[in-house]
């Protein structure tokens, strides 16, 4: 006859495992949901730091330019129109290149500011409005003096 007392210890493990093997079923389904329920935090606080970059970046944007307003306080503050710069350089017959010459830039400068690609600076703007008050005349000289 076997011994009561190991069937008890061996019945006592059985049953043990049993129990335990439930807990750690409910316990690995509840780590997964954790795990998925992180990375998803996760994805939101990148897409909350990035929209906080961009806003962050916008409002350092306005507040580089209080210049402009300086300037239009003290003096004249210039518009550019692409538009009518290329209209102006083709009233006045002249290429690019040579436009570019009496403003102090390169061919290209007016080719990307025509399209509308970049835009003057400020320094430039001037130049740009000193060439506007420029008539045929003059630019013929300024051009043939270069």
């Amino acid at each position: 006859m076997p011994n009561i007392a190991s069937i008890l210890k061996a019945e006592i493990s059985r049953v043990a495992r049993k129990e335990v093997r439930a807990e750690i079923e409910t316990l690995k389904k509840a780590s997964v949901a954790h795990r998925a329920s992180i990375a998803e935090l996760r994805r939101q606080v990148n897409a909350l730091e990035k929209a906080l970059r961009r806003v962050a970046k916008e409002a350092t944007r306005p507040a580089a330019t209080p210049g402009l307003h300086d300037e239009a306080a003290a003096g004249t503050k210039r518009r550019f129109s692409a538009t009518r710069l290329a209209t102006h350089r083709a009233r006045l017959g002249l290429s690019a290149a040579s436009y570019g010459q009496l403003v102090g830039v390169s061919g290209q400068t007016i080719y990307h500011w025509e399209q509308g690609k970049a835009r003057p600076r400020a320094a430039q703007l001037e130049n740009l409005a000193a060439v506007r008050e420029l008539g045929a005349r003059d630019i013929a000289q300024r051009l043939g003096t270069q």
